[in-house]
C-alpha cells in the first residue's frame, strides 16, 4: 500500500512539474487522472434545473479547456487537485448563471442548493448508485427518502464535508484546505455526519451484498 501510495506521488509530481513547463501529455495524464473526481464533484452540485440541458462531462470539458490555457499559472507549492478543482467550480458557476440567469438572484423561486454547494438530491443519488435491481426498487425508494431527510437536516458545511471526503476523495487537510477551517473542525464535522448516517449506510450495505 505505501509502495502503491509513493509511486502515485512520483507519477503526480513528475506530471506537474512536466505540465506547468508546457508538456501536454503530462497535463492530459494529470486530467485524466483526476477525471472522475471532478465529474462527481460536479454531479453533486449541479442545478437540478438544468437536467437536460447541462451536464457534468459539458462543465468538464470546458474546465479542461480552461486548466490548459492557465496551466503555467500553477504554483507548485498548491495541490494540483485543489488548484484545478477551483478552476473547474468557477466555470460550473459561470455556466449556472448563463444558463438561469435571473432565476439565480431571484429569491421567491424555490430553494435550490448554491452552486458550489453539494444538493441532498444527487448525494443521495450517488450513495445509492449500487442498488439498481428491481427487487431493491422499493427499498431504493425507502432509503432514498431517508437519505434525503437526513442530508437535509444537516447543517450545509456538514454535508459539505461528507461529500469531499467520499465523492471527491479528499484527505481531512485537504478537505480542511478548501472549505478553509482548521483539520480537526473537519474532522469533528465528518464523524458527525457519518453519525447520523451510520444505519442508513449499514442498511445500504446490506442491500448491496444481497443483491
Amino acid at each position: 500500500m505505501v509502495d502503491k501510495l509513493d509511486s502515485e506521488h512520483d507519477f503526480l509530481q513528475k506530471n506537474v512539474h512536466l505540465a506547468v513547463q508546457g508538456d501536454a501529455g503530462a497535463l492530459n495524464s494529470l486530467l485524466t487522472h483526476y477525471h472522475d473526481r471532478l465529474w462527481r464533484m460536479i454531479v453533486v452540485r449541479l442545478d437540478a434545473r438544468l437536467k437536460g440541458r447541462l451536464d457534468a462531462d459539458d462543465v468538464i470539458q470546458e474546465a479542461f479547456l480552461e486548466i490548459a490555457q492557465r496551466i503555467r499559472e500553477f504554483k507548485e507549492d498548491v495541490h494540483f487537485y485543489i488548484w484545478i478543482r477551483f478552476i473547474t467550480l468557477q466555470r460550473l458557476q459561470m455556466l449556472h448563471r448563463h444558463h438561469l440567469g435571473a432565476q439565480m438572484r431571484d429569491a421567491r423561486m424555490e430553494q435550490q442548493p448554491k452552486a458550489h454547494m453539494a444538493g441532498t438530491e444527487s448525494m443521495a443519488d450517488i450513495f445509492l448508485g449500487h442498488l439498481t435491481s428491481p427487487s431493491q426498487a422499493v427499498i431504493r425508494r425507502e432509503l432514498t427518502a431517508q437519505l434525503h431527510q437526513i442530508l437535509a437536516e444537516m447543517e450545509p458545511l456538514d454535508r459539505e464535508v461528507l461529500a469531499l471526503r467520499h465523492f471527491e476523495e479528499l484527505s481531512n487537510v485537504e478537505t480542511a484546505a478548501v472549505l478553509e477551517i482548521s483539520p480537526d473542525a473537519a474532522s469533528k464535522r465528518h464523524l458527525r455526519a457519518l453519525k447520523k448516517l451510520k444505519d442508513v449506510f449499514r442498511r445500504i450495505q446490506d442491500e448491496s451484498q444481497s443483491g
